[in-house]
């Protein structure tokens, strides 16, 4: 039995926002959104360190139907979008659907309905569950051992501690990843010494962010089908960029150029260069946009070690070579667990058969929504969905439309259950996987996009358009209405 909602959405990110949104649009608005945290906002929310903004414009990191005009920057930081997120919240009307400081340990399905536990112990039910937590909000440490054995102040860079003062310290930078390069840059300006630890080179491409002027501001405000235009123009240009992602491609060679050129432009070291010149094919490893990491490593007070970290001790970091660095403060860029994706939640479906076990050998799911033995569970940014080249957004107001379409199917049959047929998911997982053989992401090289098995689990095989196209409403015939 349901406690009289329609869903529950977990996850007051992007994407449990926007499912919020579509479906008291779409006429069902008996909806609870839990969230463990005490706001909305979602990795806009965890991610405060220094620097923190997103390296997808603007003007496409942005829900379609609520443009912002008043974006300060082509690139705007953390702080502008999560207000932009409560902004949005309110402007709808779901902000009192929000639960917040509710964090959701399990769920099972009856046949009718999920029944969610809370931390806590309290129970709710709906027949359908939404789950909005996306693939990068839990914070891994690599393994490394000896993290409780240092002395001085250390941190994760999704839980910033913005009580230390870094002013003349020697901080250690554990990963050289998204984050750092957006953090690095703004620590160079303040410590006294910053220590890179750099596993593996990535390729950098300029982000050409300025600041928008009150002008344009004003033209966007009065123009909205300007603005419109531009995240148009702005999606099709960054959607065409996915032939850069196939091997062997003249667009990769072309992106490549263009990597290589910035890193030649900007560092004028041969042997810095040497440490920060990737040998794997191009889009392997995500691809980072800076305007000013190149030139923060360049500064005097920047020390790049490119030797395995072995164990963090008492005093700093110990690599490979034997050398101990000595560091007053570490901050850990060593990205998220990304391949268990709904965990460390509970899920058990049909005959009680838990999320785990059917994803032992790698998540998937059918177009990243669906999964076969798990009746009305719909994800969210789920397997298969990440993007190399364009705004994840997108992916998520696809996948919210193709939810609503679902609903409303189950709705005019009078129907309980919207159940996938195993072979429907099992087929489109066999082609997907075939198709990405041909893109990069099935290199040789190491990447959170795929298990250590080599499944790549993360990445969609195509580009946008493509993702859009197909998911504009459920092939019935793939499922079982019960």
């Amino acid at each position: 039995m349901s406690d009289g909602l329609d869903a529950i959405i977990i996850g007051a990110g992007f994407g449990g926002l926007c499912a919020a949104i579509k479906l008291k649009e779409a006429g069902f608005k008996r909806l609870l959104v839990l969230e463990k945290a005490d706001r909305l906002g979602g990795t806009w929310r965890d991610n405060t360190y220094p620097g923190a903004c997103c390296d997808v414009p603007s003007r496409l990191y942005s829900y379609s139907f609520a443009l912002n005009p008043n974006w300060s920057r082509a690139y705007s930081g953390h702080a502008e979008i999560r207000q932009y997120m409560e902004d949005v919240a309110v402007r709808f009307g779901v902000r009192d659907r929000f639960r917040f400081n509710a964090e959701v340990e399990r769920a099972d399905w009856d046949g009718e309905a999920w029944t969610v536990t809370l931390k806590g112990g309290e129970t709710l039910s709906a027949p359908v569950l939404v789950s909005g937590l996306g693939q990068l909000n839990r914070p891994s440490f690599a393994g490394i051992p000896g993290r409780e054995n240092f002395k001085g102040d250390s941190w994760h860079s999704a839980r910033w501690n913005h009580d230390v003062d870094l002013a003349g310290k020697t901080v250690g930078c554990i990963g050289a990843g998204a984050s750092a390069i957006q953090y690095i840059p703004e620590l160079v300006k303040t410590a006294g010494k910053v220590v890179v630890f750099q596993r593996t080179p990535n390729y950098v491409v300029p982000r050409l962010d300025k600041a928008m002027s009150p002008g344009r501001q004003a033209l966007y405000a009065a123009f909205p089908f300007i603005d419109r235009a531009q995240r148009w123009l702005t999606w099709k240009l960054m959607d065409a960029r996915f032939q850069a992602f196939k091997q062997g491609t003249k667009a990769a060679a072309d992106f490549r150029k263009v990597a290589m050129d910035y890193l030649d432009a900007t560092i004028t070291d041969p042997v810095l260069k040497a440490k920060l010149t990737p040998d794997y094919p191009i889009g392997c490893k995500r691809i980072l946009v800076s305007d000013d990491y190149y030139q923060a490593l360049a500064q005097p007070n920047v020390e790049l070690v490119t030797e395995d970290v072995k164990a963090i001790t008492g005093a700093g970091v110990r690599t490979g070579d034997g050398a101990e660095h000595a560091c007053d403060v570490l901050v850990f860029g060593t990205g998220f667990e990304t391949t268990d994706f709904l965990a460390p939640l509970a899920i058990h479906g049909e005959n009680g058969r838990s999320l785990d076990e059917a994803w032992k050998d790698g998540a998937e799911a059918y177009y990243g929504v669906t999964v076969a033995g798990f009746p009305n569970l719909f994800l969210l940014y789920g397997p298969n969905t990440n993007l190399g080249h364009n705004s994840i957004i997108l992916m998520i107001e696809a996948q919210v439309g193709y939810m609503v379409e679902a609903m409303r199917v189950l709705k005019a049959r009078g129907a309980k259950a919207l159940k996938l047929k195993p072979d429907a998911q099992a087929r489109f997982n066999t082609q997907l996987q075939h198709d990405l053989q041909d893109t990069a992401w099935a290199g040789s090289c190491s990447s959170w996009y795929k298990t250590a098995s080599g499944k790549i689990t993360n990445n969609w095989s195509g580009d946008t358009a493509t993702y859009m196209k197909v998911m504009r409403e459920p092939v019935l015939s793939d499922y079982e209405v019960a």
